[in-house]
């Protein structure tokens, strides 16, 4: 044998046996390569769900997590309820996309789709057709309860506190009709009005006295009427607002892209055919207040952005 063929015996010999122990070294990016590409399409069949704070946090984590997974037992996908600490983060993690689907008020859901072209409005409960504050006041208050708008005028001079400052049923359409009865802002004593932050915390400021006077949404006040935590030697409805649009459902507008084609009217069909009559959805219903949900549509909300610009809260 040569040397130039011992030479090439002696090198091909090495390529064997290295062969086993450089594969994994030169395979490695390949397999990174592959991960990285297979861990985006895992993150997007996540269904990151959401919705504005407006009652405490123990409702809220009672009834998105049940949502969440009757969501995903009929879509078949993975469901996540992201919790948010107030309804700008709400409107913000939306814009970004860090939510999906979102449960709205009528102002925020308008501010969110303005903000993030191509969203769609999904779903209704059959209350928010026609939806309604109701304003209320401290017995000791000395303000009496009344059947025309114009008995607003009371409130001037009291001390008075709405929800958040971007609720539909606890500031938006109160501070409408306030003003059709002749009431600003500047009236109530100290020049401003409080605002508690959610429903359940105004309900608890006017009972206490810390306010004379107050706004809440009808179904958070009927409820809490129902389970007996409105003390009513404390507190009393006073009057009870005309009908509007509120509260519906709101999805990202590239959900089909991400889940599959048809994959959005598969969700709204889902949200659509909750019945009192399936156990898990009747829990889901009670919580919300309603009987079932109802198809709705963006336009249906133009008079809610008409009344936001009016007050500034939409520019």
């Amino acid at each position: 044998m040569t040397i130039r063929s011992r030479t090439t015996a002696i090198l091909a010999g090495l390529s064997l046996a290295l062969t086993p122990l450089l594969a994994p070294l030169l395979s490695g990016p390949a397999i990174l390569m592959n991960q990285a590409a297979a861990e985006p399409a895992q993150t997007a069949r996540v269904l990151r769900i959401g919705a504005i704070p407006d009652q405490k946090p123990e409702k809220l984590n009672r009834l998105y997590p049940l949502v969440a997974s009757e969501l995903s037992r009929q879509l078949g996908v993975t469901v996540k309820y992201v919790p948010v600490v107030d309804y700008t983060a709400a409107v913000s993690a939306f814009r970004t996309g860090d939510l999906d689907l979102v449960w709205f008020g009528g102002l925020t859901g308008v501010q969110a789709r303005l903000q993030k072209p191509g969203s769609r409005v999904l779903a209704q409960r059959d209350i928010d057709v026609a939806f309604h504050s109701i304003f209320i006041a401290n017995t000791g208050s000395g303000i009496q309860p009344f059947s025309q708008q114009k008995g607003l005028a009371q409130l001037k001079g009291k001390r008075f506190t709405f929800g958040s400052e971007s609720s539909t049923s606890g500031r938006l359409m109160p501070q409408y009709f306030l003003s059709q009865a002749g009431v600003k802002l500047t009236d109530f004593a100290g020049g401003a009005p409080g605002f508690s932050g959610s429903h359940d915390a105004t309900i608890a400021l006017v009972q206490s006295g810390t306010y004379d006077a107050g706004v809440v949404n009808e179904q958070v006040w009927r409820t809490s009427l129902h389970d007996g935590k409105v003390k009513r030697a404390k507190v009393v409805a006073i009057w009870k607002s005309p009908g509007y649009q509120d509260y519906h459902w709101i999805a990202q507008g590239d959900l089909d892209q991400r889940f599959g084609k048809g994959f959005t009217l598969k969700l709204q069909q889902a949200i659509l055919s909750w019945r009192p009559s399936d156990p898990q959805q009747k829990q889901i219903l009670g919580l919300f207040g309603a009987q079932q949900f109802t198809a709705a549509e963006a336009a249906a909300y133009v008079k809610i952005e008409q009344v936001g610009r009016q007050i500034g809260k939409i520019r």
